[in-house]
């Protein structure tokens, strides 16, 4: 079994999101671990060259040029990376009641037509069947209730990503309140910390 841990934290030990998937790594049996640090491997956003090369190769069917090929290169290879990986991590802090950019540009990254989704006839499916996902989130506010509860685009978006790209089993955390008072914040933290303990046996102690 192969775990992809996949983080954007870059407040690195004040983030509350590298807290809590801190606990999800120290928690794991009986697997090989890989880490994806998207603050330093930054993914690559889709620009006039890449655009036109994805749609060539990957809608058109199209043979590409070696410079065509190498502006897809760092997406094909977060592709490859999370296709080998039996269950996927994304830790991240919410940023303006969604995902950060280079949150939001891997995902660009990794759901290729053909190679994590496909359509067939109009009919859109998914190509990561079995897998696992978790999305672990941290928020300063309250986003699970009214009043702010539209206001939260993070984990329904990310949700939705693994979803649309047919992993088997999505799940997700957040940690809300983390500018709140100690009190709130610390219970917040444990119930999150709790339930990661109970996916992780789930997933890894079968």
């Amino acid at each position: 079994m192969k775990t992809l841990l996949v983080k954007y934290t870059p407040r690195e030990e004040r983030s509350s999101s590298k807290k809590l998937l801190d606990i999800f790594r120290n928690e794991i049996k009986n697997s090989e671990i890989e880490i994806l640090d998207l603050c330093v491997d930054v993914p690559d956003m889709f620009n006039v060259e890449s655009i036109n090369a994805y749609i060539r190769r990957n809608y058109l069917q199209e043979e590409l040029l070696l410079e065509q090929k190498v502006t897809l290169a760092k997406m094909d290879r977060m592709t490859q990376q999370m296709k080998s990986a039996d269950i996927v991590v994304v830790a991240f802090p919410m940023h303006n009641f969604s995902m950060p950019a280079s949150v939001k540009a891997w995902f660009d990254s990794v759901m290729l037509k053909g190679q994590t989704w496909n359509n067939v006839g109009g009919k859109y499916f998914g190509l990561m069947e079995g897998k696992k996902a978790l999305i672990i989130i941290s928020s300063g506010g309250f986003y699970t209730k009214e009043p702010m509860m539209y206001w939260e685009h993070a984990m329904s978006l990310a949700k939705i990503e693994f979803q649309f790209m047919g992993f088997s089993d999505v799940r997700g955390i957040l940690a809300e309140g983390m500018n709140a008072d100690d009190e709130i914040k610390t219970t917040n933290m444990q119930k999150s910390m709790d339930e990661i303990k109970i996916i992780t046996q789930d997933w890894f102690r079968k």
